[in-house]
């Protein structure tokens, strides 16, 4: 009886050792943006959220701040043409028949027209800051998201960091470089997340708040110039020139 050949088992051993290797699952070294917002966890889906938000206000902002929604050149043109006829009742149809910026301001004005034009000065103004403040509201979303973002980046690094610590505290110190990866991946991905959505919801923020601010003051001097019939009609004429006495001559 024969045993073994002692080449062949040399032979085998390594081959055997090359199946199981082979067999063995290969970790995934490509980077993918799905595994990286997975790997975000809760906090991560909540940053998404925001950034998908911030998307849509911009949308909506860049939409609605333009000087052809808000201040038509065509209403200002036909409500000054209607005061100019004296003709208050077209004024007044053509601005609600436009619902807009310069139409709120117009309708404010010209409802304190019997008042007098100080009057109509001020019902301007406080339309004008009441119209701000309504534009002003949902481009103040983008500022919460904009401070709201990397507090929860911060928060995600927070629970990647107790779940690293945690993992040293089970294993006695123990703990080898890829036990405490995920935890830390998990860390720096939120961070990097709620960077990437604070800064172009704020930068945004900045742009729409300075556009608003820009048409507001447009519409004021639109509004004036709109209702400057008014003004003269409400103008107290001037006295005629007394003639002079004859011994003046």
């Amino acid at each position: 009886m024969t045993g073994p050949n002692p080449v062949e088992s040399a032979v085998a051993a390594p081959a055997g050792r090359g199946d199981a290797e082979a067999a063995a699952p290969q970790p995934d070294s490509k980077l993918s943006l799905w595994g990286i917002l997975k790997a975000g966890g809760t906090v991560g889906f909540v940053i998404i959220l925001l950034s998908l938000a911030t998307v849509a206000l911009a949308i909506e902002q860049a939409l609605t701040l333009r000087k052809s929604v808000l201040l038509p050149e065509s209403l200002a043109a036909q409500v000054r043409s209607a005061l100019a006829a004296r003709d208050g009742k077209q004024a007044v149809e053509l601005c609600r028949q436009q619902p807009c910026l310069l139409s709120h301001v117009l309708l404010a004005g010209m409802a304190e027209l019997e008042a007098g034009w100080s009057e109509v000065e001020k019902a301007v103004e406080d339309a004008l800051a009441e119209q701000s403040a309504r534009l002003l509201r949902k481009v103040e979303y983008l500022s919460v998201i904009g401070n709201l973002a990397p507090m929860l980046g911060l928060l995600g690094t927070v629970v990647g960091m107790i779940l690293a610590f945690r993992t040293v505290a089970e294993t006695q110190g123990a703990a080898r470089a890829a036990d405490l990866a995920e935890a830390i991946y998990l860390a720096l991905v939120t961070t990097v997340e709620g960077l990437i959505v604070a800064i172009p919801a704020l930068a945004l923020y900045a742009y729409f708040r300075n556009r608003t601010d820009e048409l507001t003051a447009e519409a004021a001097s639109v509004a004036q110039r709109t209702l400057l019939p008014l003004k003269r009609r409400r103008s107290p004429a001037k006295p005629p020139a007394a003639p002079l006495p004859e011994g003046g001559r």
